[in-house]
């Protein structure tokens, strides 16, 4: 068989094409998509996305008003108001009854009475019992008998009945002292009691209300701390919210309009498949002879 047999020849090309022909697997696969806006939303499109571009580039507008309403002019009056009570700490505490028998109780309430109700009955007994006297010894020199044992029996009954009228105001008088001091002891301390009672539930009334205006004080402060520190919070975090907002407006556009990327055979697989059809063609002409 001759070099130059077209058989030959055709045989060895078809099967160099094909060997060609299968060097390459990208050939007639799909290597990349590229997707595009629809037409009729570009325009739309472009114009949001422009005026979000631009919307984003603002800066940060700040509110310049007050965040809290602050405390009222009445608070204010209040809270000044129970700063400036004079509470009775020093005074405050609990109550010690004292005894009407502890040393110098006793005296110290019945000496007043004693000077002011006894004192004047013991000198009106002496006054009345001097009046007395001095009338006997009238009496006893109008008779003629001044100086005598008579006038000395009269004065002796006289001064009887003075110290026995004086004991007796005296008996009386510091058993009415003793039982009136006594209960005067009791009323001062049920006073003193009373007045302990009231200093405390003032003191722990005042203390209390102090408290509790102080905790609505506290109250405003911190209602204006966190409105400070939510303002600070809502700057700092803004750029990064216009990022997300940016980015948002690319979310769900319609993408619609896609091209694809096949893979193209080479030079080389070009030249192999043009053998192969030359190879087939010449079958078919042969076969016809």
């Amino acid at each position: 068989m001759s070099a130059l047999d077209p058989s030959t020849s055709a045989a060895q090309t078809g099967t160099g094409a094909t060997d060609v022909a299968t060097t390459d697997p990208l050939v007639g696969k799909q290597t990349g998509t590229e997707s595009a806006l629809s037409t009729y939303v570009g325009p739309y499109v472009t114009d949001m996305l422009g005026k979000g571009q631009a919307l984003a580039e603002l800066g940060y507008q700040g509110y310049g008003g007050p965040l809290t309403a602050g405390e009222s002019a009445a608070q204010t009056k209040a809270f000044e108001g129970i700063a400036g009570l004079d509470v009775p700490t020093d005074s405050m505490g609990v109550f010690t009854p004292k005894s009407f028998t502890d040393e110098g109780i006793a005296s110290q309430f019945m000496n007043p009475y004693l000077m002011q109700a006894l004192q004047p009955q013991i000198d009106e007994a002496r006054r009345q019992a001097e009046i007395q006297r001095i009338a006997d010894a009238g009496r006893l020199t109008r008779a003629g008998a001044f100086g005598g044992s008579r006038q000395a029996i009269m004065e002796a009954e006289g001064s009887r009945n003075l110290l026995q009228n004086l004991a007796g105001i005296t008996g009386a008088g510091y058993r009415d002292a003793f039982d009136k001091a006594m209960a005067q002891f009791n009323v001062e301390q049920g006073r003193e009691q009373d007045a302990q009672t009231a200093a405390n539930v003032y003191g722990l009334a005042a203390l209390q209300k102090q408290a509790d205006l102080g905790a609505a004080q506290s109250a405003i402060e911190q209602a204006g701390i966190d409105a400070d520190y939510a303002q600070f919070k809502e700057e700092r975090d803004f750029p990064y919210k216009q990022v997300q907002y940016m980015q948002s407006l690319l979310q769900g556009l319609p993408l619609a309009t896609q091209t694809y990327t096949y893979g193209q055979p080479s030079g080389l697989s070009k030249l192999a498949d043009v053998g192969t059809g030359l190879d087939n063609l010449y079958k078919i002409l042969m076969d016809q002879i």
